[in-house]
C-alpha cells in the first residue's frame, strides 16, 4: 500500500470536500444573478467565505477568493505597491510565489536573513525599516520545507511602526497551526484550499484594515469589487468544508509531532541531520538531510517503495534541485542532501514508522555501495 507523507506539496482531498464540490455544481445560477438560482449559487459562496475566514480568526468581509495561494501572494503585493510601499523586504526563505512575485513588483527587493535554525533575523529588520522608504515586508508564517515557525508577531510590530506593511503567506501553516490573523498582526494573509485536503485552483487573500486591496484583474466587480471575474463556485465551496474540517483537526495534526520525532530520532542514529529541530516547528513538518546521501536518491528509493516524499517545495516543475532554504540558513553543504516529511490530515502513525524503515534500508544499501566503490 502507498504510503503518502508530502502533505506540504498538497493533500489528499477530503470525502466531505467531494461531496460537497458535487452538490455544489448542481446549484444552477451565475451567482452575480438576482435570480433564485444566482441567489443560492451566491449563498454557496458566502458560506464557504465564513468557514475560511474563522479559520485565520477574522471576519467574512475580510476574505477575497483568488485562483490559489500564488495569485494571494501577487495581490497582496501589487497593493501594498500600489498603496505606496517604495521598499520590498523578503525574508530569504520565503517561498517563490513570494519571491518572484516581489522581484516582478518594480522596487529593488531586499534579503531578509535567517539564522542556523531558519528563524528570521530581528535585529536585522530592525536596522533595515530605519532606511528611507515604507517597505512592504514578507515573512512566511512557517517554512513549508523545515516547518520553522516564524515570529511573526514580532515582526508586525516593527513593520507597523515604521508605517509599513506586513504580508503573512500562511499557505504552509494553515491546517497544521492555529493561525490568528490578528494576532500575528498581518495586514494581509495568503492561503489556499489544496494543502487542507481540498481542490486545486482556489485560494483567498485575507486582509485587515489598514490595508487596501487594487484590482488587479478587472470586470465585473465580483468579489466585493476586489476580482474581477465569475467565481469558481463549487471550487471555494469545496475550500469552505476544507477549512472548517482543518479547523477541526488540528489537535490531531498536533499529536504527529511524537511520530515525527521518533522517525527523527532513527534518522539523526544513523548521521543524519534535523533542520530547524531546536526551535518550534509545525508537528508533522521533517526537513531531515544526510551529507554525501543525494535528495534525488532518496526520493527515487521511496518512491519504488511505494513511500511520497519530496526535496523541497512543490512548485519547481518537477525539478529535483538543491534547497535554497537550507542553504540560507548556512547549510550549502548539506542542501543536496535535504529531503521533507510531511504528514497530513490522513496520515498515521504506521505511514511514518514504514517510511523510517524504507528509508533505513535504502540507506544502508548505499552506505554498503558507497564503501566497496
Amino acid at each position: 500500500m502507498a504510503v503518502y507523507l508530502d502533505n506540504n506539496a498538497t493533500a489528499p482531498v477530503r470525502p466531505e470536500v467531494k461531496a460537497k464540490v458535487i452538490e455544489a455544481m448542481d446549484v444552477l445560477g451565475n451567482p452575480a444573478s438576482v435570480h433564485a438560482g444566482g441567489r443560492a449559487s451566491r449563498g454557496v459562496i458566502e458560506a464557504a467565505r465564513v468557514d475560511v475566514a474563522t479559520l485565520v480568526a477574522v471576519k467574512p468581509p475580510s476574505i477575497t477568493f483568488t485562483s490559489g495561494g500564488t495569485e494571494s501572494n501577487a495581490l497582496a503585493l501589487q497593493s501594498a505597491v500600489m498603496a505606496g510601499m517604495e521598499r520590498i523586504i523578503v525574508g530569504a526563505t520565503e517561498h517563490a510565489a513570494v519571491s518572484e512575485n516581489a522581484r516582478a513588483r518594480g522596487p529593488a527587493v531586499e534579503v531578509w536573513p535567517v539564522d542556523a535554525n531558519g528563524v528570521a533575523d530581528l535585529n536585522w529588520l530592525s536596522d533595515a525599516l530605519k532606511k528611507p522608504g515604507r517597505a512592504v515586508v514578507c515573512l512566511m508564517a512557517a517554512n513549508n520545507e523545515t516547518g520553522v515557525i516564524q515570529p511573526v508577531a514580532e515582526a508586525s510590530a516593527l513593520v507597523r511602526a515604521a508605517e509599513g506593511w506586513l504580508h503573512v503567506d500562511a499557505v504552509g501553516a494553515i491546517g497544521k497551526m492555529d493561525v490568528d490573523f490578528n494576532a500575528m498582526g498581518a495586514d494581509t494573509m495568503a492561503l489556499v484550499s489544496h494543502k487542507l485536503g481540498g481542490p486545486f485552483g482556489v485560494g483567498a487573500l485575507a486582509a485587515g484594515p489598514r490595508s487596501k486591496i487594487a484590482r488587479v484583474i478587472h470586470g465585473g466587480g465580483q468579489e466585493q469589487g476586489r476580482r474581477g471575474g465569475a467565481e469558481n463556485v463549487s471550487g471555494i465551496a469545496g475550500f469552505g468544508v476544507a477549512a472548517r474540517l482543518a479547523k477541526q483537526g488540528l489537535p490531531a495534526i498536533a499529536a504527529q509531532a511524537a511520530w515525527r520525532d521518533h522517525l527523527q530520532a532513527r534518522l539523526e542514529a544513523v548521521g543524519s541531520v534535523a533542520l530547524g529541530a531546536t526551535v518550534p516547528r509545525l508537528p508533522q513538518t521533517l526537513g531531515i538531510a544526510h551529507q554525501g546521501y543525494e535528495a534525488v536518491l532518496q526520493v527515487m528509493s521511496l518512491d519504488l517503495a511505494g513511500i511520497m516524499i519530496s526535496a523541497g517545495p512543490a512548485c519547481a516543475s518537477g525539478k529535483l534541485t538543491p534547497s535554497a532554504t537550507v542553504a540560507a540558513m548556512g547549510h550549502g553543504h548539506l542542501a543536496d542532501s535535504a529531503i521533507r516529511i510531511s504528514g497530513g490530515w490522513a496520515s498515521t502513525q504506521d505511514d511514518w514508522t514504514r517510511c523510517g524503515d524504507v528509508w533505513l534500508d535504502a540507506y544502508a544499501k548505499f552506505d554498503a555501495r558507497r564503501k566497496v566503490a
